[in-house]
Parts: C-alpha cells; sequence; structure tokens
C-alpha cells in the first residue's frame, strides 16, 4: 500500500471514529479564536478555555486589548504560562489589529503571520476555524507525533511536515485532518504511553505493527 492510500484511509478511519471532531478552543468571533490561540502555546485548550470566560466579558474589540493596561492583561493569562510574553504580544497584535485592519482579524496568511504573537500555526487556526479557509495544516505536537507515527512524514519542523501533509491529503480536508489527529493524539495515540492495543488504526499504522523505522 502506498503512502498516499493510507493516507486516504486513515482520514477515513478517523472521520469515523471522530464524528465530532472540533476545535476545542471557545470563541465566538475571529478575534476571541486569536487571542485563545495565542494564548495556547505551552498550554492546554482546557486551561485557556478556563482564562479566557474572564478575559472574554473584560475585552470585546481589538482597541479595548490595545488600551488595556498591561499588568491588568499579565493578570488575567498569568494561568497559562509565559504570560508576560503573552500579554504583550496580544497588546501589539491588537494594536496592529488597529492601525492596519481597521481593527478586524485580516483573512489571509501573509497579513496574520506578521501579527505579534501569530506564526504559521495561529494563522491556520483562525483562518480555518473563524473563515473556513483552508490554506494550510494546523500542526502541533499532536499532529507531529501522529504524522511521523503513522509515517506519513519523517520530518521534525512543523513547516516540513506540514509540507507533507498537504501532498497527502484533499485541500478541503485540511482543517478537519488537524482536529482529527489532534482528538486522536489526545485520546489514545498519546506521546508517552500509546493505546496502540485499542486504537481503532491500529491496521494502519506502522508504529503500531512494530515498524519503528521511518
Amino acid at each position: 500500500m502506498t503512502r498516499a492510500d493510507r493516507a486516504t484511509l486513515i482520514l477515513s478511519k478517523l472521520k469515523a471514529t471522530y464524528p465530532e471532531a472540533h476545535c476545542e478552543l471557545n470563541h465566538r468571533n475571529p478575534l476571541e479564536l486569536l487571542i485563545a490561540t495565542i494564548l495556547s502555546a505551552q498550554c492546554t485548550d482546557k486551561r485557556v478555555n478556563i482564562v479566557t470566560v474572564d478575559l472574554f466579558k473584560k475585552y470585546r474589540t481589538a482597541q479595548e486589548y490595545a488600551d488595556a493596561p498591561i499588568g491588568e492583561l499579565e493578570l488575567l493569562v498569568k494561568s497559562t504560562g509565559f504570560y508576560r510574553n503573552k500579554a504583550k504580544n496580544i497588546k501589539a497584535c491588537c494594536q496592529q489589529l488597529v492601525d492596519r485592519h481597521k481593527g478586524e482579524v485580516p483573512r489571509t496568511m501573509e497579513e496574520l503571520e506578521v501579527l505579534p504573537g501569530v506564526g504559521r500555526k495561529t494563522a491556520n487556526v483562525v483562518l480555518g476555524n473563524a473563515f473556513g479557509m483552508n490554506v494550510g495544516v494546523v500542526v502541533d505536537t499532536h499532529v507531529g507525533r501522529l504524522a511521523r507515527r503513522f509515517r506519513l512524514t519523517t520530518q521534525e519542523d512543523p513547516v516540513k511536515v506540514e509540507k507533507d501533509l498537504i501532498r497527502l491529503f484533499p485541500q478541503d480536508q485540511w482543517c478537519d485532518l488537524s482536529h482529527l489527529f489532534i482528538w486522536h493524539g489526545r485520546q489514545r495515540c498519546m506521546a508517552r504511553h500509546p493505546d496502540c492495543a485499542h486504537c481503532e488504526l491500529a491496521d494502519l499504522c506502522p508504529s503500531a505493527m512494530g515498524d519503528r523505522q521511518p
């Protein structure tokens, strides 16, 4: 079976296993998703969702974030870790939204990537989930780990992993693919103790079948 054939079967089985897979960062609009994704770096979605309950009540617009006292922002996001840098990035990012985009979240990779605190992964999250645009594949630690275990890539660099996945999966599935990999990575294919014995995709996974070669 070719890698492309296996990728097709993997996608099909993941969709059957996790039909409700979706972005687990709570948000009501593109700005909230952008802020939540910045906060999610080195932090669980569960913790971010706890923090954003109060954060999203206090600040509603990019202008309000830009005008917020930095100490106030730091206190609100402290439990997400790296809070000083995250607060600084949120404030600077929203100032650029006000200055360059009339307070709105832009809809292109090029415009998103240059915002403070926003890299390609965050931009893909926003484009795919806020705007329904399949520009790329979100590659977080779960997606990278599963892509390697499934032998869909041998790369470690997220950008190179993304390129390999883009070649294997249809563009209209790129956003959903990330959710499916993330859900499977959290519920079955964990980093330290993957549950290969009960894995729904064991028959498609070289790692589960004992092949430890790239």
